[in-house]
């Protein structure tokens, strides 16, 4: 994986939160200025974050 989910960085949520929606929130923008590729890149990415930190992520009990 390139993030690792169980990092100690990505232990508060308002943090993995952020790093999802900053890159998609670019990507809108990308998307909204006509950069299709920009757009599809940023939004990879942030669905990508979503997946590593949201869906695989399982918390350390």
């Amino acid at each position: 994986m390139l993030v690792d989910p169980h990092h100690p960085f990505f232990r508060p949520l308002w943090i993995r939160i952020l790093s999802v929606v900053l890159p998609l929130a670019w990507a809108f923008f990308e998307l909204s200025t006509g950069a299709i590729f920009w757009a599809i890149l940023f939004g990879a990415a942030g669905i990508y974050l979503l997946v590593a930190l949201f869906v695989i992520r399982k918390d350390e009990s």
